[in-house]
């Protein structure tokens, strides 16, 4: 069998379709169906349905899946350990991250790493939603959040607190809060979905209901309209801490309650068989957001 039909087994099922996998992979899509074709007469099973219009796996196909995945895995495994070098990275590194920090922290340092390290690509997708990568076929996702028991392995990278803040027009125009009871009498800009605001009380988890004029469905938006003075937002230190240092945004601390501690993780699917060119993203990311700047926000 051989691994690069794997490999684009595994690049079609994880983009949806030939043409993306033919460029996710370097070559074209007739060469994608031609080599498709020939690991299906190997196994003796199709893999997909495919028509001019749509592709869907079909049982078999995802009974192969797992499978292929671990194949590749071991192969990329297999070359790490042997090569001359041994900091010498390659391949295609998947992630996904937040829009704020998929900016200003993850691209910059995906720019070094391939600087670097000539034969390395990187697929990066910035997204604010959760995307699955156990089904996506994604490396790495970074994400911040309150992480929740699973199956994923997650590893806590960098504090990342929520924090109140407001314009400073804003604060010279209708105050500021002092307590829970005084923030919701002012407007608020939420996140879609965020009706409730977390805090901390007494060591337990603390929900505010708040409204305002607005909702947004991203943070970008959202940070935004709060330096326009549409109101108070929550975000997380890393989405405005560069805005609060200029002047453009002001910190909020209320009396009766503390920011939710909220971290940045790097999510991997599996323990087994991890690249070195993800071992070397997290520990970079670590490096670049370990700076303990994030403390005085807790």
């Amino acid at each position: 069998m051989d691994l690069l039909d794997v490999a684009l087994f595994r690049a079609i099922a994880s983009t949806g379709s030939m043409s993306a996998a033919a460029r996710q992979m370097g070559t074209t899509p007739m060469s994608v169906s031609r080599r498709l074709a020939g690991l299906e007469a190997e196994l003796g099973a199709r893999l997909f349905h495919r028509t001019t219009r749509s592709l869907a796996m079909t049982p078999e196909g995802e009974a192969f899946l797992p499978h292929a995945v671990a194949l590749i895995e071991a192969r990329d495994s297999a070359f790490e350990s042997v090569s001359s070098s041994g900091s010498v990275l390659s391949g295609v590194l998947k992630l996904t991250a937040p829009n704020v920090i998929g900016h200003s922290v993850v691209v910059p340092i995906v720019a070094n790493l391939i600087a670097d390290n000539p034969a390395l690509r990187v697929d990066l997708t910035l997204s604010d939603g959760v995307i699955d990568i156990a089904t996506t076929g994604l490396d790495v996702a970074v994400r911040v959040a309150v992480m929740e028991p699973s199956e994923l392995i997650a590893t806590r990278v960098a504090d990342n607190p929520f924090t109140l803040c407001a314009s400073p027009d804003y604060i010279a125009r209708f105050g500021e809060p002092t307590t829970t009871e005084d923030l919701v009498a002012h407007p608020c800009i939420k996140l879609h979905a965020m009706d409730h605001w977390p805090f901390t009380r007494g060591g337990e988890t603390h929900r505010v209901r708040i409204g305002g004029p607005l909702s947004a469905s991203t943070v970008d938006a959202v940070r935004a309209a709060c330096i326009a003075g549409v109101g108070i937002a929550m975000l997380t230190y890393w989405d405005v801490h560069e805005q609060i240092a200029r002047g453009e945004l002001r910190r909020i601390v209320l009396a009766d309650v503390k920011p939710l501690e909220v971290g940045i993780w790097a999510v991997i699917p599996t323990r087994t068989h991890v690249p070195a060119r993800v071992r070397v993203f997290i520990d970079t990311l670590r490096t670049r957001l370990h700076s303990g700047v994030a403390e005085r926000f807790m």
